[in-house]
């Protein structure tokens, strides 16, 4: 699960540089069409940045990329776990349900750490960030509309990986539903941050956070 980074033109102009999604799927579970994703019009040639700009687009690559490395600490968990590498302390080695059951709150916890994180993310974005922007350029408009639907799309998904860890310590020893549904989301998760990066970098850079940011 790598990610690389490659120049567009408007970007190569910006200096930062959004994620590429480099296309590959863990899971045969597509949850929208990327096809048809509305895209905006890049920028004219003759569009300049702040340094204040510029720190602004690289921040929104930056959150995205703590979600990233989250997300690939939550999918070592399950691993390590599956694998039997976590184990509770020898003092409780002989109280098997005990130890599974403390494995699998080690993984719950830690999603929902994870849950929470992309929430506020989210919902930063949906309550503030979309709405100037929404103002700031009228061809943004599809594109926000489709990355609020995407957020919905996601917090399902984490539902559904909530899910199957709740079967996990009903069922101890089966991983498949686990494992199913921390593809998707690797998937989904991935795809979407890749797609708002290449729109929303750019923009931010000019127009930042907020009304006023950027003068």
């Amino acid at each position: 699960m790598t990610t690389s980074h490659e120049p567009a033109s408007q970007y190569e102009r910006l200096g930062v540089f959004p994620t590429v999604d480099n296309g590959e799927r863990l899971s045969g579970t597509q949850l929208w069409d990327e096809s048809v994703r509305p895209t905006r019009a890049e920028s004219s040639p003759d569009v300049t940045y702040t340094r204040l700009g510029r720190a602004v687009g690289s921040h929104l690559i930056a959150v995205h990329d703590h979600l990233r490395d989250e997300l690939n600490k939550i999918r070592q968990l399950i691993e390590s776990v599956e694998a039997g590498a976590l184990s509770p302390p020898e003092a409780i080695v002989s109280l098997d349900q005990f130890a599974i059951r403390q494995n699998n709150w080690t993984i719950g916890a830690y999603c929902a750490a994870y849950y929470r994180m992309i929430a506020l993310h989210h919902g930063l974005e949906d309550s503030d960030i979309f709405p100037h922007l929404r103002t700031c350029e009228a061809q943004l408009e599809p594109v926000i509309d489709r990355l609020t639907e995407e957020h919905h799309v996601i917090h399902d998904v984490l539902d559904g990986l909530n899910r199957a860890l709740v079967e996990l310590v009903d069922e101890p020893g089966d991983f498949t539903d686990l494992r199913r549904a921390t593809d998707i989301l690797t998937d989904a998760l991935l795809s979407h941050l890749a797609y708002e990066e290449n729109q929303l970098v750019e923009p931010l850079a000019r127009y930042g956070f907020y009304e006023g940011q950027i003068r």
